[in-house]
């Protein structure tokens, strides 16, 4: 007789989620000319205008092709001799910037699934400044040709080597300084995107600690992995409390950059990091969110990710980041309905739905902030459904009590392509907070969701310059869209990395 004995191994023991990270860079060339053997050439054509002359049709031809270079669209040209052609739009030519030139490229990349080495010829290309230009190719380029490979693979889809940017002689030195930053930025928007799309029992909060102590060194990050008895020695019943129904342990993961030279400054990230989200006793029903609920610790990996490129982007300013990592898991140890929790620091939260536990660990996290006596503050999570509903998947809401830091974030996201439209504070809205039995409770009103949401985070920053992004909406798209193929966008990382490796205080 044989017997059956129950392996005692976790999936995550032998899984690696970080297989783009440890996946040889692209490598990325700019030249003056075309080199001989390109496979594939994309062209980038306005939709008014003079068309470029390698393309070798007039824009009467163009449009007689049904080919009006809107952004989105490509058109194949097959050659008989010489490497395959694809133009791909850039939309008009008022207003081209950065934006324009990363969805053209990764239009084309997209349709050139099936070549590992790229050649994308931006010659001519008219106002678009070189380090911007170089930039955004790359970032399209790589962006979209980023694929979760690790249960399942299409062989058609071949993974990214090589880009050669084909540009004007005078603008090679520029060109070059931007694509390094568009290849860094995508990398760890890459790295970002891997963590996410992780299955939750294979990505545990006490494996994304390892992957932390891992990398962090090699970017220039100190690392502290707080682990659940120094979380109960610290007081952080935020995430306590929303671990309590689950069979993992919670982890807090400190990650510190610090500048050479002295600080122009102190900033403090904090990133839900729910590693799989059921609500908890709040149960989720069983619909399409719920399904996507690995991607709750969307926040923690855009901060892991931008933290990476702190170090190469020059950054100025001493960067803390808190990633506040648990599941949310019902069971007969979960947090009640009616329980209290003490956060950090000793601020009472009464707890009236379980599945508005995001607030709770990261309100953990902005203890520990507002102790390291940081400049400002900036949360970002998968916060609330209010937030899709509102904005649905192309923008995510700022919200803050400083106007500076949320100008600053908006234009960080601006750059990005990664767009934040500001919701108020309203303080009126506070009193949907307020608890019978305790400092504060977790969730307001039917409505308001997301406000209601800030305000209770700005509830614990003292006072601090604090701001807040919700990315709910842009955390996952269910289509190749440009530069944001099917499944986690990473949204946040490359605004997070240039907001603050640029990050000055905005009060003296």
């Amino acid at each position: 007789m044989t017997i059956a004995v129950k392996s005692t191994a976790k999936p995550s023991d032998r899984f690696d989620p970080i297989p783009s990270w440890r996946a040889a860079p692209v490598d990325v060339r700019v030249v003056s000319d075309i080199p001989a053997g390109a496979t594939v050439v994309g062209i980038p054509v306005p939709s008014d205008g003079d068309v470029p002359e390698r393309a070798g049709f007039d824009r009467a031809t163009l449009d007689a092709s049904d080919f009006t270079a809107g952004i989105g669209e490509t058109l194949v040209l097959p050659q008989i001799d010489g490497p395959l052609v694809v133009e791909s739009g850039l939309g008009p030519r008022a207003g081209l910037g950065g934006a324009a030139v990363r969805d053209s490229v990764a239009w084309f990349a997209q349709r050139a699934h099936r070549h590992a080495d790229l050649v994308v010829d931006l010659r001519g290309l008219q106002g678009v400044d070189a380090g911007t230009l170089g930039q955004a190719a790359t970032e399209g380029a790589v962006l979209a040709r980023y694929r979760y490979r690790v249960f399942a693979d299409r062989p058609a889809d071949l993974p990214l080597a090589s880009l050669t940017l084909v540009v004007d002689a005078g603008a090679l030195n520029g060109v070059r300084e931007g694509a390094a930053r568009g290849l860094l930025l995508a990398r760890a928007t890459n790295l970002a995107r891997d963590l996410c799309n992780a299955p939750a029992t294979h990505l545990t909060a006490t494996r994304f600690g390892d992957v932390a102590r891992e990398i962090g060194p090699q970017v220039g990050l100190d690392v502290e992995v707080f682990d659940q008895r120094q979380l109960v020695e610290m007081g952080c019943g935020g995430i306590l409390g929303v671990n309590a129904g689950s069979n993992e342990e919670a982890r807090l993961i400190k990650l510190t950059y610090r500048p050479a030279g002295t600080p122009t400054g102190s900033l403090g990230l904090v990133g839900k990091g729910v590693m799989y989200d059921a609500g908890g006793i709040s149960l989720k029903p069983s619909d399409a969110m719920h399904a996507l609920m690995k991607l709750d610790m969307s926040g923690a990996a855009a901060i892991f990710g931008a933290m990476t490129t702190l170090r190469d982007l020059g950054g100025r300013a001493t960067v803390t980041g808190f990633l506040c990592c648990t599941d949310n898991m019902p069971s007969g140890t979960a947090t009640r309905l009616g329980d209290v929790l003490t956060i950090r620091g000793g601020k009472t939260v009464e707890v009236v739905n379980a599945d508005a536990e995001g607030r709770l660990v990261m309100a953990d996290g902005i203890a520990l902030a507002v102790e390291d006596r940081v400049d400002a503050i900036v949360t970002i999570a998968t916060l609330t459904g209010a937030a899709l509903r509102t904005f649905g998947s192309a923008v995510a809401p700022v919200m803050g009590n400083d106007a500076a830091l949320v100008s600053e974030l908006r234009a960080a996201g601006d750059a990005t392509d990664e767009p934040l439209w500001e919701l108020p504070l309203i303080r009126k809205y506070r009193r949907q907070l307020d608890s019978k039995i305790a400092d504060i409770k977790n969730m307001g009103g039917v409505d308001a969701g997301s406000i209601t949401a800030g305000l209770f985070l700005e509830d614990f920053v003292a006072g601090t310059p604090f701001g807040h992004l919700d990315i709910c909406g842009p955390m996952v798209v269910d289509k190749d869209d440009a530069w944001r193929p099917t499944g986690a966008t990473a949204f946040g990382t490359r605004l997070l990395a240039t907001f603050a490796a640029a990050f000055r205080p905005t009060r003296p």
